[in-house]
């Protein structure tokens, strides 16, 4: 291998890598899909990723030429329509059906890409899927509608976070300050007895790290320790933010408007537990950024998931139905590797967002501070422990049994 050549493939490599962390993807996945790259390319390579950082070692067979590279980097957000453009990408270039240099010009033009949904279609969205999670949690109809109008207003300070470095810095409890302080208002002067805590949560949970907490522990039960740690502490800081910003945006609601009352309202029927899971991964479409041919298994993704889980508990306690759940989905992800050849990562997620018990880390938290359940919950951090190490386990296991033909 000349220089030249050897240039070409470690800059193809760094601009790989560089994307692929951008987009999201966790760090034993994407060092291991970078070792396959770089083996098919003819070098050897090491690499080191974290949340904030991706080191690489590049060298030749004998080496004759070596290279070392660190970048500090943001951490990435989940975009699963470049993420599958950029696995076809380097499936093209291994194939031998692209040169090096075309490769390269295409990753650039990926890279360049908006979400292709749009602004309008992404606000509406955050709307529906924080009117589906509060239909999720039995919310009555009136909360419903309450909790997507304040999703909307999330997605604006989304939208202005973008632009302004200051307000991204602050863009979690601001947030939820603002649809604390709103939803006091609401509950004073429009719908007296509205459950105020929950509509807060429903507002923000695309905010909620729960899918941030399982990719670490998920890092960490892969050996990767400093990535795994780095993203969980992540997690649960975005956690405190958010509950704070919450904390003090009622309190302040309290003091301006008056405390409101909370009259539970009918519950809703079954099917429209159903129609939430629906709801909720259909704007997971937009907001994840997947790829039209796609959604059709992403939908079946999560109504695999949930299914599983709902049907397991019946069975056996909640936690351990969360594992079933997510055995379940990992050998569907795994499965949808095989057929359509392509990222496991793109279905799984949409499958682990209905299982992930983010908000119920958030219930535990405001139970551990205000000493009030504002949904009904027993033994809830018992239960959020278990159905975190459930589903690595549900996940490692299904690797076991169908490993994936892909590393991502």
């Amino acid at each position: 291998m000349d220089t030249v050549e050897f240039i070409q493939i470690r800059r193809f490599i760094v601009k790989l890598g560089k994307m692929l962390h951008k987009y999201g993807t966790p760090a034993f996945r994407l060092e291991a899909y970078l070792l396959e790259v770089a083996t098919y390319l003819g070098v050897h390579a090491s690499f080191i990723s974290t949340p904030t950082s991706l080191t690489f070692v590049i060298w030749s067979d004998r080496h004759e030429d070596e290279y070392n590279h660190a970048s500090r980097l943001l951490p990435g957000d989940l975009d699963m329509n470049a993420l599958s453009l950029t696995d076809e990408l380097a499936g093209s270039l291994l194939n031998g059906e692209l040169t090096l240099a075309a490769a390269d010009k295409r990753l650039d033009e990926i890279d360049a890409m908006g979400s292709p949904y749009g602004k309008w279609l992404t606000g509406g969205a955050f709307g529906m899927a924080t009117s589906a999670f509060a239909m999720l949690m039995g919310a009555s109809w009136a909360e419903i509608g309450w909790s997507g109008l304040l999703g909307l207003l999330a997605y604006v300070w989304t939208l202005w976070s973008e632009r302004s470095k200051r307000v991204n810095l602050m863009l979690e409890p601001a947030t939820a300050f603002i649809a604390a302080l709103l939803a006091c208002a609401i509950g004073t002067y429009i719908d007296p007895g509205i459950n105020i805590p929950l509509i807060v949560l429903s507002s923000v949970i695309v905010f909620v790290p729960g899918l941030a907490l399982t990719m670490g522990l998920a890092e960490l039960s892969s050996r990767n320790m400093v990535s795994g740690t780095a993203r969980t502490m992540d997690a649960v800081m975005q956690l405190f933010k958010l509950y704070f910003g919450a904390f003090l945006g009622v309190s302040a609601g309290f003091s301006l408007f008056g405390e409101n009352v909370y009259q539970p309202a009918e519950s809703l029927p079954y099917w429209a537990t159903w129609l939430s899971v629906f709801l909720l991964c259909l704007a997971l479409v937009a907001i994840f950024r997947t790829r039209v041919k796609h959604i059709p298994w992403a939908m079946a993704a999560a109504f695999i998931a949930y299914s599983a889980t709902a049907w397991s508990s019946d069975y056996m306690s909640p936690g351990l139905g969360a594992f079933v759940g997510a055995f379940a989905l990992g050998l569907f992800a795994n499965a949808f590797t095989r057929i359509a050849n392509q990222p496991a990562t793109i279905v799984a997620m949409h499958g682990l967002i209905v299982l992930v018990p983010g908000s119920k880390t958030y219930i535990g938290l405001n139970s551990f501070i205000s000493g009030q359940d504002f949904v009904q919950a027993d033994h809830l951090g018992q239960e959020v422990f278990l159905i975190f190490m459930s589903l690595v386990a549900g996940l490692i296991f299904a690797n076991v049994v169908m490993p994936t033909k892909k590393a991502l």
